[in-house]
This record gives structure tokens, C-alpha cells and sequence, in this order.
């Protein structure tokens, strides 16, 4: 009797051990980076291992209703909604989405369904609706219009739940260097740099359909030193600070660390800006495209086809930067989102 309780006792404190550990884990994991390149946190955030969406919902499940329509519905802030829509015969005409809040008839966000290669036989048209960060909690909606060839038009409201989530907040110490290109608003190169970036993102080519399936991330090393929506102050070197907003991932890895392609696509920029240094730009998707900034190097040209894997350029420290890393970035109709979304899960 007494071996007995001694063994349960030990395996008591065994389990309240490894509890423990588990807890300081959690907690390590979601620390707060104090500048944007010293972090050592290797992982990916908990809250960005919690953006891994749910299996997509089947908007008709009883399975009598054509087309075949499945969609997320529940989100997170900074995430995308993904629509599918499948059609074993016929032809779509014409689709939107459009995303509300249940409170309010204000247009948040909307997007066009657009044709892909489809997995078997039929036809497939998707959507990616862009989700702001800053959205609270709560019920959304989204209204779906679509009409088939020789058919009338449907509408359908489909319910979306945001979920909470916390994104982490730091501040990002600049020298006289660095804060000089950040507050230099005025210089007419870097504007026209900006507007030539924002045109290109603005751009949605319906033909431009390049990628299918999950995407991949940009480094084969893990180590991050800064998140997607990171809630930013700038300290610069004069005492002055300003707030910005993070909108991508930062890898830290060595200058000259091999950097590929996230995805299937085509280069619409490559060249060496004020603010990002050498910088690269694919298209995937009608309205989607990644980013690679502070680039030591590109081996790639605008106009070039590259595929997921495949290098096209390695890291470095060029523009507004602190240290060498790679800042990978995920735009969606203009609209920053969370990158790991991409990679963790992408209906096909």
C-alpha cells in the first residue's frame, strides 16, 4: 500500500510538472518583442497558430441545392473569408460578395468570384474577401449574389463569426539613419515609389490566375522577430515617436539567407526603394500578391513566372531596417493580411 501511494504521488507531481512547463511554454510564446530585430521567439505565435481556419461550411448541406457553395465562417481579425463555389455543369455569369456587420448596412469589404482550375471535373470560382486587423469581435455577414447562364439571380446572407484575437504590441528603437528615411514623407522619388507600389497592389486582373492550393513559407529557417499586425511605435533618434502598423512577418536570418518564392506566380516588381530597399513583388491571384523586402539581392526580373520554392533572392538589411531579416508580406485587394493564413490553410 505504501509503494502504491508513493507511485501515485510521484506520477502526480510528474503530471503537475509537465502542466507547469506546458503553462510557461504558452506564456513564452506569446511574449512581447521589445524591438523589431532582437526578438528570439522561433515559433509561431499562438495567436497566429489560432488563425488556422475550421473546415469551410457548406452553405446548402442537405446536398440538393446546385451550385455547391462552401465558405469560412468564423474568422479572425486581419484574416480573409474564402468562398467556393462549384458547379458540376453550367456556367457563372456573374458573382459578388459583399461583407457587412450585422449592425450596420455599411459596405465593409467586397470581392468578385473569379474562375480556377478546378480540382476534378465542372467548374470552380473562388473569393477571398480581406479582413481588416482592426475589426472587434462579433457577428458579420456576408451577402453572395450570383447568377447562372439562362438563370435567375440568387442572393444568399451568409453568417460570420470574428473571433477575438491579440496581437502583440513593441517598440522599434530607430537610429538617425533610419529615422530619416521613415519621416523624409517629402522626397519625390520615394513618392513615386509608393504610388507605383499601391497601383500594383490595387490592380485585380482576372486572368492573373497563377497558384492553387497551400502556399509556402518564404525561408526554410523559423525564427521570427516580428508578427503581422504588431501594434508599432517608432522611437526615433531626435526623442519624437510615431504609431504604425506591422504588415507582414519578420524572419531573422542572416544576411544572404536564401529567399523563395511563397507561391506560383509572376513578378510585377523588383527593384531597390527608399524605405524597403530591394524588393520583390509576385502575383498569384487576381488582387493577391506577396512581398519581399530588405533584400541584400534579387535574381529575378519584373515579367518573370517563378513557382512555390523557387529562389528569387537572398535576405539582407537594405532600406528602413535595424538588422538583416526578411520582411514576407501578404496583400489581398490592397488589404494586408496574415500570411500564415496562406500557408496553414488554402482550400484548394
Amino acid at each position: 500500500m505504501k509503494t502504491t501511494a508513493l507511485t501515485r504521488r510521484f506520477f502526480c507531481m510528474r503530471a503537475l510538472c509537465a502542466a507547469l512547463a506546458l503553462a510557461l511554454m504558452c506564456i513564452a510564446a506569446q511574449g512581447t518583442a521589445q524591438t523589431g530585430e532582437a526578438s528570439e521567439n522561433t515559433a509561431v505565435p499562438e495567436a497566429a497558430r489560432e488563425s488556422a481556419l475550421p473546415p469551410m461550411q457548406n452553405v446548402f448541406p442537405d446536398g440538393n441545392k446546385k451550385p455547391h457553395i462552401t465558405y469560412t465562417d468564423k474568422v479572425f481579425p486581419g484574416d480573409a473569408v474564402f468562398i467556393r463555389l462549384a458547379l458540376e455543369d453550367g456556367i457563372l455569369e456573374k458573382a459578388q460578395a459583399l461583407l457587412f456587420v450585422d449592425t450596420n448596412e455599411k459596405v465593409l469589404a467586397s470581392a468578385e468570384l473569379y474562375e480556377v482550375p478546378p480540382a476534378d471535373r465542372g467548374r470552380l470560382y473562388i473569393a477571398l474577401i480581406p479582413l481588416s486587423s482592426w475589426y472587434e469581435p462579433g457577428d458579420f455577414h456576408i451577402k453572395l449574389t450570383y447568377r447562372l447562364r439562362n438563370k435567375k439571380e440568387e442572393a444568399l446572407s451568409l453568417p460570420v463569426a470574428m473571433q477575438k484575437k491579440d496581437f502583440v504590441s513593441e517598440t522599434v528603437h530607430l537610429d538617425a539613419k533610419n529615422t530619416a528615411i521613415r519621416t523624409n514623407t517629402a522626397d519625390e522619388k520615394r513618392q513615386a515609389q509608393i504610388k507605383r507600389l499601391n497601383d500594383i497592389l490595387g490592380t485585380v486582373n482576372y486572368s492573373a490566375v497563377y497558384h492553387s492550393g497551400q502556399f509556402g513559407l518564404p525561408v526554410t529557417q523559423t525564427r521570427r522577430t516580428a508578427f503581422f499586425a504588431d501594434r508599432r511605435v517608432y522611437a526615433y533618434s531626435n526623442g519624437k515617436s510615431a504609431t504604425s502598423l506591422h504588415y507582414g512577418i519578420d524572419f531573422g536570418v542572416p544576411e544572404g539567407t536564401p529567399v523563395f518564392s511563397c507561391g506560383d506566380g509572376k513578378v510585377v516588381l523588383a527593384e531597390n526603394r527608399i524605405s524597403t530597399g530591394y524588393s520583390v513583388v509576385i502575383e498569384h491571384l487576381p488582387g493577391m500578391y506577396s512581398l519581399y523586402y530588405h533584400l541584400s539581392s534579387y535574381s529575378v526580373k519584373e515579367g518573370d513566372t517563378v513557382k512555390r520554392g523557387e529562389q528569387i533572392g537572398l535576405s539582407g538589411a537594405t532600406g528602413l531596417a535595424t538588422g538583416p531579416h526578411l520582411h514576407w508580406e501578404v496583400r489581398l485587394l490592397g488589404q494586408a493580411v496574415n500570411p500564415d493564413l496562406f500557408v496553414q490553410y488554402f482550400p484548394n
